[in-house]
């Protein structure tokens, strides 16, 4: 009796299965697949436009004020591809699935899904500027969640389906300090998230190893100043005096008497704004720095106080509100709202007159299995791919714990 070859709609459906399960942070945040590829395929550097949520400024009194509804988007590109490349023999083509899948796929599928998630943590969390940390150095405590967990409620993060993130070491403090407070994983049982230890200050507590490791630049923490009467509502560059040293993306810092707002109210919450480098830079004379979300002073995107938008002032990278000491490491755990960060997948163009080749969606992610016949060896190439593209959205839902 001839063999039967396994066919490419049953690899890539267990392929897709298997990395969708390894998936821990993907699965914990918005994933959205761009059906407008469906039919030709998306390339790299396709750019998605997402809305943005409209903001309103309030009239005191009877007379009219009226404003124009102006809707403004953000720019996604789709910009990374991550892939698993096999050569299957034909005996191997011929196991049935579940021994295919535990020999070959399973153990693939692991390393892309790591991989995959790697990227997108360490892609997304620069572009948080909230920052809490009691102690550099020290790992996170009850009490650093729930400082986290106010400053979500600051920003009006939506009280459900937020998250929790950090290495198995700042779990255990965590846990060990909030034990007899502790809601077991059982409770969460029903989100299928590998890696859910529990629940903790209106968290869904997850543990992973990706969490991530920032390193802050060598800059001179001597305090160079802006002046903020330069400052214009969308300005996404700050020019200051220069300093010693370099900045890295993600280093957090605050600008004295500059506060954060409350989102509705435009009242001062009474905490420093953070600001959060949004590329690596070298500090020289004068110098511009480039953070990750533009600052308004006034109108109905108001996102920063101040008592009068005068005079020179300190950047401080390292007390309350900074990064820490430069050219230091640091865990960043992440506490965060769902819809803070998306995850984009979209189809890749499939080759024309390829036999063995098949593409899939499953919740939110897009997978492409492409296969031929070597000649030369009589072995079967098959590359697996997912083009996705990432963003912090709506940074003001998250928050990183430092340790």
């Amino acid at each position: 009796m001839a063999s039967t070859y396994l066919t490419p709609e049953e690899i890539t459906r267990t392929a897709l299965a298997e990395l969708h399960n390894e998936l821990m942070f993907i699965k914990s945040i918005d994933r959205q697949y761009d059906n407008s590829f469906a039919k030709s395929g998306a390339k790299i550097g396709d750019t998605l436009r997402i809305r943005e949520p409209n903001q309103f400024t309030v009239r005191d009194g009877m007379v009219m004020d009226v404003q124009d509804v102006t809707e403004t988007k953000q720019d996604l590109v789709i910009s990374t591809v991550r892939g698993i490349d096999l050569d299957c023999s034909s005996l191997e083509l011929t196991l049935d699935i579940d021994n295919f899948n535990q020999r070959i796929i399973k153990p693939a599928m692991l390393r892309l899904a790591a991989d995959v998630e790697k990227t997108v943590i360490d892609g997304v969390y620069p572009y948080v500027p909230k920052f809490e940390n009691t102690a550099f150095g020290t790992k996170p405590v009850l009490a650093d969640v729930l400082a986290a967990r106010a400053l979500l409620a600051q920003g009006h993060a939506p009280r459900t389906e937020k998250y929790l993130m950090t290495d198995s070491l700042a779990s255990n403090s965590i846990i060990t300090d909030s034990k007899s407070l502790y809601n077991p994983s059982s409770e969460v049982s029903k989100q299928y998230l590998d890696g859910i230890v529990g629940r903790v200050g209106g968290f869904n507590h997850m543990e992973s190893e990706l969490t991530p490791v920032h390193t802050n630049g060598s800059r001179d923490d001597t305090t160079p100043v802006i002046d903020i009467s330069t400052i214009a509502n969308g300005d996404t560059a700050l020019v200051t005096t220069g300093a010693d040293g370099t900045y890295k993306a993600g280093d957090v810092f605050t600008i004295a008497d500059v506060y954060e707002v409350d989102p509705e109210t435009k009242t001062s919450t009474g905490e420093l704004k953070q600001f959060s480098m949004a590329e690596d830079h070298t500090n020289d004379a004068t110098d511009t720095l480039n953070i990750t979300w533009p600052i308004y002073i006034s109108g109905p995107k108001q996102n920063a106080y101040a008592a009068a938008w005068t005079g020179s002032k300190a950047i401080v990278n390292v007390a309350a509100g900074g990064s820490g000491t430069a050219s230091t490491a640091y865990r960043n755990s992440l506490a965060y709202h769902k819809n803070a960060f998306t995850f984009v997948s979209a189809d890749l163009e499939m080759p024309k007159g390829e036999d063995f080749a098949y593409r899939m969606v499953q919740e939110g992610i897009s997978m492409s299995l492409v296969g031929s016949f070597n000649i030369v060896n009589r072995t079967f190439p098959l590359r697996i791919d997912v083009l996705f593209g990432y963003k912090c959205v709506i940074p003001q839902w998250a928050c990183r714990i430092c340790s």
